[in-house]
């Protein structure tokens, strides 16, 4: 258990939850104790912060007077799913018409990213995309923006408003982008710090740096990105690299010095600890050699690489290098909020590349080791004592089709297998964030 039986007074517990439990304590990879299960458990809770994780029967009576008893018995608890990638602005453009990379972007994000100049419409599709993310389980995402201030503002006033840690920043885009979309070295150096002061450790706020990729930032400008990380050592940094091989030869052409579309990243300083480049699914041995040294960390985004064709990202290679790696939905290229869907993607794209997901690895991926993967793990991916206590409640026989395949399942694993293939946003019955209940799907 992640704790002994503590003494169970007012000090010591407010809230407790009894359910079915699965959390993960290392890398089921690396450790054939990876995960603990409790059929029957209660996890015991102050001021939203996990105090232990017990049997039910040892505890349930000697809950003191006034504890907040939430009971999901016949539900598995696991800690809330943290997305490692997605695009906040996108959420209205989901399923556009598919296109590969640049004529997408060109086609569908530029026109979608223009609106959110406006703080009302910033306001609208941001409260809608925080109650997506609750109403698939998700309770942390690292979240890009637009160029506009406003944008960064409305979706950390509405993650502030619902409790939630949220890791998000300003787009920095100074060329190769309309118009319009572009700012400057100057004025991106400006808003992004102005926006680190305003929202970064404010709450459960953290801020990214984020450069949306190397075509769309001069050399100036990514020597800005790296003055702000120096400036602010504990600030994130998020972009993207080597998704689609026309934007890597593309790279080459306008960084023809650099060894690597990633090695552009590096001439700036940009690699390190609370870095998340999404896709890597054109790199090298050298590249990932680079990123294991680093620290830097790898978002799989495994449905929006369908989706645009992209290619098929290498489990199996980032776990040769040891390299921290998170699943991510990636909307709107990725077509799902739901981190099971985007699982159940993942699983098909390591079966095409001749590699294996086990159920355990894919939802130790969409927990502590996308917290891993954030550098957020000290707080966040487990029922460890002392970490904030977000998760989702989820039903394994919300539909009848998953009801009759959980009938024929004869072990843990059987069961998340299924969970993860027939799995959506039905499956979630709840999420909750520092222990507080933020979405029921009985109340929708």
């Amino acid at each position: 258990m992640t704790s002994d039986l503590p003494s169970l007074d007012t000090d010591s517990c407010d809230t407790a939850i009894r359910a079915s439990f699965l959390h993960f304590l290392s890398d089921p990879d690396k450790s054939g104790d990876a995960h603990e299960y409790l059929d029957d458990g209660l996890l015991i809770l102050r001021q939203g912060r996990v105090q232990a994780l017990v049997e039910a029967v040892d505890a349930i009576d000697y809950l003191p007077d006034g504890t907040a008893l939430y009971d999901y018995s016949g539900r598995l608890v696991m800690p809330g799913f943290i997305d490692t990638h997605t695009h906040y602005p996108q959420s209205g453009m989901i399923a556009s018409h598919g296109l590969q990379l640049l004529d997408w972007l060109e086609q569908y994000t530029f026109p979608t990213e223009t609106r959110f100049a406006e703080r009302e419409y910033a306001d609208k599709i941001a409260a809608f995309f925080c109650e997506q993310m609750l109403r698939n389980g998700t309770t942390t995402s690292a979240v890009f923006a637009t160029v506009h201030s406003e944008s960064v503002d409305a979706i950390f006033e509405q993650a502030q408003q619902r409790n939630m840690c949220l890791i998000a920043g300003k787009v920095m885009m100074d060329r190769n982008a309309p118009e319009n979309l572009c700012d400057t070295a100057e004025s991106s150096y400006r808003q992004s710090s102005e926006l680190i002061q305003r929202w970064h450790l404010k709450g459960r706020n953290l801020y990214a740096v984020t450069p949306r990729f190397a075509p769309c930032s001069s050399p100036a400008q990514l020597e800005v990105c790296a003055q702000l990380i120096s400036e602010h050592p504990d600030i994130y940094l998020q972009s993207h690299v080597a998704e689609n091989l026309d934007e890597v030869r593309w790279v080459s052409e306008l960084f023809p010095d650099n060894r690597s579309y990633l090695d552009v990243y590096d001439s700036f300083d940009l690699l390190g600890p609370r870095a998340m480049f999404a896709h890597c699914i054109h790199l090298d041995q050298v590249d990932r050699e680079r990123m294991a040294a680093s620290g830097a960390a790898m978002a799989f985004c495994p449905t929006s690489n369908l989706f645009l064709g992209s290619g098929l990202f290498s489990l199996d290679d980032a776990r040769a290098q040891d390299i921290r790696v998170g699943i991510a939905t990636d909307v709107g290229a990725g077509t799902s909020f739901s981190l099971l869907q985007t699982l159940n993607e993942a699983y098909k794209v390591c079966q095409l590349a001749g590699q294996s997901l086990t159920p355990l690895k894919a939802f130790y991926l969409a927990t502590l080791g996308a917290a891993e993967a954030l550098y957020i793990d000290h707080r966040l991916g487990n029922f460890t004592v002392g970490k904030e206590a977000d998760f989702v409640v989820l039903d394994l026989a919300a539909t009848e089709l998953m009801q009759c395949r959980m009938e024929q399942a004869q072990t843990l694993e059987e069961r998340l297998f299924a969970l993860m293939m027939l799995g959506d946003d039905r499956s979630v019955q709840a999420t909750h964030l520092m222990g507080q209940r933020q979405y029921s799907r009985s109340t929708q």
